[in-house]
């Protein structure tokens, strides 16, 4: 791909480095920012917001929130080292989110040694979601180049990480705080209920620019 040829991708008016080590961030991830910077935050009303972002790879999602919004405080995890060598070194103006070696599906306790006792405003995820039977769809230039661990989940269980960010999100999401997460278009209906079924409220499907399902946001309630 002519991302990693040139070591960089442009992402939110932004310059981020990218190599095979993470993925090249898309239009969609894009469109999940603008809507959390447009709508998701604004609704939170905290002036000084606490995010995390789960799976962050390069961390584009993160260092854009951190850029357009220079108050907050940014977390960024992952699993695999050589992302979090990618994300922490991006060159980006403004104050720099912090990185932290995690693995969403790992057991809470391995969590919780890695979060403490943080809270969070915003939990966002743009996370592995494409079946490996899906791989037949797709260009030989995702396949041979992009991370597969950034990308594929088992058949028969596509939903695993949206269950794992619902676990983390209903212990350090605050009261009132919202989770935004990026999503396989085939399963909308499915992982609205993995967050409703999590006790979150106002579960909300968004579409893409291409009206696909897309996203999905969620509130916790306030005590």
């Amino acid at each position: 791909p002519l991302q990693y040829v040139l070591g960089k991708a442009e992402f939110y008016g932004l310059e981020f480095s990218v190599n095979p080590s993470v993925l090249i961030p898309r239009p969609e991830t894009e469109l999940l920012c603008r809507y959390i910077l447009s709508d998701i935050l604004p609704s939170v009303s905290v002036p000084a917001p606490r995010i995390l972002d789960l799976c962050t790879g390069s961390g584009c999602i993160a260092w854009t929130l951190a850029h357009n919004i220079p108050e907050s405080d940014v977390i960024g995890v992952d699993f695999s080292a050589d992302a979090l060598k990618t994300a922490s070194s991006q060159k980006i103006p403004g104050h720099a989110p912090d990185f932290l070696f995690m693995d969403v599906l790992s057991p809470q306790d391995n969590i919780r040694a890695v979060l403490g006792d943080r809270r969070f405003d915003l939990i966002v995820s743009n996370p592995p979601y494409v079946r490996t039977g899906e791989k037949k769809f797709m260009h030989g230039n995702v396949l041979d180049y992009e991370p597969d661990t950034a990308l594929f989940v088992p058949d028969d269980d596509p939903l695993l990480f949206y269950r794992a960010i619902a676990a983390i999100a209903a212990e350090y999401l605050d009261s009132g705080g919202r989770g935004a997460v990026e999503i396989n278009e085939a399963f909308g209906d499915e992982t609205c209920r993995v967050f409703g079924n999590a006790g979150f409220s106002d579960v909300m499907l968004q579409t893409d620019m291409s009206g696909r399902d897309r996203y999905v946001f969620f509130s916790k309630s306030e005590c």
